[in-house]
């Protein structure tokens, strides 16, 4: 089969088709997406080594529960071992033992073929396309903000970041009826929320003070621009994930009484049901489809500053 390998460098290779083991399912890729993790991947983030992407949507081809043969899945990428403290306390994704497709000791998405623990799939409704399924993932991460911060009604949430993760994040909020404003940097991006009736800002403009500030900026500038707009004892949420940091005073939030929530994976019914009832809307965010074949130059497109999500399409050749 042919995946999109890092080793250090990013390369097409071909390789057996994975062997599932009990209660796995072998799952065939159809649409992956790439996402700013993965980029950092490449940069050194947690020094992970293999074949990446944890983004798709696909067909099971074999499992030991045969009513899941020949569904159209998504699934969740963090693999538990279930008999750690955390796993039996009900926090399978803090397992002490997890591990991560495509990030973390787990092979990934970017493949023709893929395993995953039958436990982690979920069926795709049928009303739902391939190129709107694959952001599963990503928008579930957007939900797990309210799952984890109480948003009340004359709350103001800003979302710093504009790009995918940002925009996918302020339509979750705005979706469960929150008043959302995006603040970010490039006029077009920008076009994408307001016409979704979202408010939007250019951050270097935006002087207000907001109930919770959600970092997507993917950069450690964002924490700096959340302490500068979340008022005394608001909410900080951070949902990005980068190599390497930079030094930031975090004095403003003790001064201040901020709470900061560490924000990851999030609940993927929630996020399948959105997209069924178009409550979100996806397809402005596609920024280019590639063919497998291709994956490279997908990959170096998905590196290109300003880019939205890129697809690789591993059905293409069938």
């Amino acid at each position: 089969m042919k995946a999109l390998v890092f080793d250090g460098g990013i390369r097409l290779a071909d390789l057996p088709v994975p062997e599932r083991e009990k209660g796995q399912a072998l799952v065939r890729v159809d649409l992956a997406g790439i996402c700013n993790t993965d980029v950092e991947v490449t940069r050194g983030y947690l020094a992970y080594r293999g074949i990446m992407g944890h983004e798709f949507v696909g067909k099971v081809e074999d499992a030991d529960d045969a009513g899941l043969i020949g569904k159209r899945v998504v699934g969740e990428i963090n693999i538990s071992c279930g008999e750690c403290r955390m796993c039996r306390s009900g926090s399978p994704r803090h397992c002490e033992r997890v591990r991560a497709m495509g990030i973390n000791g787990w092979q990934g998405c970017f493949a023709d073929y893929l395993v995953l623990p039958e436990s982690n799939l979920h069926v795709v409704p049928d009303s739902v396309a391939d190129r709107h399924a694959v952001f599963a993932e990503p928008l579930a991460a957007g939900l797990e903000v309210l799952e984890q911060v109480h948003i009340r009604p004359a709350d103001i949430v800003a979302v710093i970041g504009d790009g995918k993760l940002g925009l996918l994040t302020a339509q979750a909020i705005y979706a469960c009826g929150h008043r959302v404003v995006v603040l970010g940097k490039h006029l077009e991006k920008l076009a994408i929320a307001r016409n979704m009736g979202i408010d939007v800002a250019f951050a270097s403009d935006f002087a207000g003070q907001v109930d919770i500030a959600v970092d997507c900026t993917g950069n450690p500038s964002g924490m700096q621009t959340a302490m500068a707009i979340v008022r005394p004892k608001g909410t900080i949420v951070l949902k990005s994930t980068f190599h390497e940091g930079s030094p930031t005073n975090l004095t403003p939030i003790v001064r201040n009484e901020i709470t900061c929530v560490g924000s990851r994976c999030g609940p993927f019914l929630p996020a399948l049901r959105l997209l069924e009832a178009g409550a979100v809307s996806v397809e402005p965010l596609i920024d280019a489809v590639f063919c497998a074949d291709e994956a490279v130059r997908a990959f170096e497109r998905a590196c290109a500053r300003g880019s939205l999500k890129i697809l690789v399409d591993f059905a293409d050749r069938r």
